[in-house]
């Protein structure tokens, strides 16, 4: 059962129909079935791309995320891989046994040391990568917290500025904006230096899916700038509340005294999951059960986002 107290909550027509719905949905996200569609011992399916995995020596996987774990067990079941890193919350039982893996449960949502050890483990993991090998990259959300190398500042300074942009307000894709820019790795920099080919299966856990926000865009590119990075701690009167070294490496980045972020991809990149999924998995299971239903988007800070979804309930009966 995905939702453990399932029983204690279960206890009129209303509540059961209500946690069927919300099981169809949590099961949809589960990543075995989607992977096992694209995925076999001899091909990935990337859409109309295809990576034939026999021309390869060896085959590596990297995975990070909240369904790290998950998403590594359903590919090392299909896929003869030889070695790779883990990193999950350290909050989560990981489910992965397998010798193969180099597990770290670092800090969500905020960055802690033991983020810095799995990056750092990470890139020379990547930097020891010959030409003819591949590397699978599995990524899904609360990556960013998950993998920290500060670039410029401590993690002391890093950890500061995301408590105070997640009080803020700030959007995800703000937020983002500016771990990218303090960041060793994010913004497709950790890629950036790697000499083997690689594919990187994603499980979207943003608004519109953008590849450059999911994770911060670890394995893609970014489409920001250092000034956007300065722009939004004004938006938010932030200047004054976090740490001067952080001020000053965007600033030296706006006066192009240290490179960008990487433009463009270097590597194939293929969506494998998305929240519309999981909506659509919850639509059948409405109609399946005779509850007519409302579809709504929502983002933003959690008391106006929470307040305005109550606001929204529908007010007929046997609807959701």
């Amino acid at each position: 059962m995905i939702i453990q107290n399932y029983s204690d909550l279960a206890k009129d027509r209303g509540k059961i129909n209500t946690l069927k719905i919300l099981t169809a949905g949590l099961e949809s996200a589960m990543p075995q079935k989607q992977l096992q569609k694209i995925i076999n011992s001899k091909q990935i399916r990337c859409g109309k791309k295809i990576i034939n995995l026999t021309n390869y020596d060896s085959i590596y996987l990297v995975a990070f995320g909240k369904a790290a774990d998950s998403m590594a067990n359903a590919v090392s079941a299909i896929i003869n891989i030889k070695k790779g890193i883990v990193v999950i919350p350290k909050d989560i039982m990981p489910k992965i046994k397998n010798h193969k893996f180099q597990i770290f449960q670092a800090g969500h949502p905020t960055p802690d040391k033991t983020s810095v050890r799995a990056a750092r483990s990470i890139l020379k993991f990547l930097h020891q990568r010959n030409k003819d090998e591949l590397v699978i990259f599995l990524v899904s959300g609360g990556s960013s917290a998950l993998l920290a190398l500060p670039d410029g500042i401590t993690l002391n300074d890093k950890i500061r500025v995301t408590q105070e942009l997640l009080v803020s307000g700030a959007t995800i894709q703000e937020l983002n904006c500016i771990r990218k820019h303090l960041s060793k790795i994010k913004g497709g920099r950790l890629i950036e230096e790697m000499k083997c080919d690689a594919v990187s299966l994603v499980i979207s856990d943003v608004m519109g899916d953008d590849l450059s926000s999911i994770a911060s865009g670890t394995t893609y590119f970014d489409k920001t700038k250092f000034t956007d990075a300065l722009k939004i701690l004004k938006k938010y009167r932030l200047e004054n509340k976090i740490p001067n070294s952080v001020i000053q490496r965007l600033r030296l980045g706006a006066a192009d005294k240290i490179p960008e972020t990487p433009k463009k991809s270097k590597i194939l990149h293929h969506i494998v999951l998305t929240n519309r999924d999981c909506l659509q998995a919850m639509q059948k299971k409405s109609r399946q059960l005779g509850v007519s239903f409302k579809t709504i988007s929502i983002s933003g800070d959690i008391v106006n986002a929470t307040s305005k979804l109550v606001s929204l309930i529908p007010k007929k009966k046997n609807s959701c």
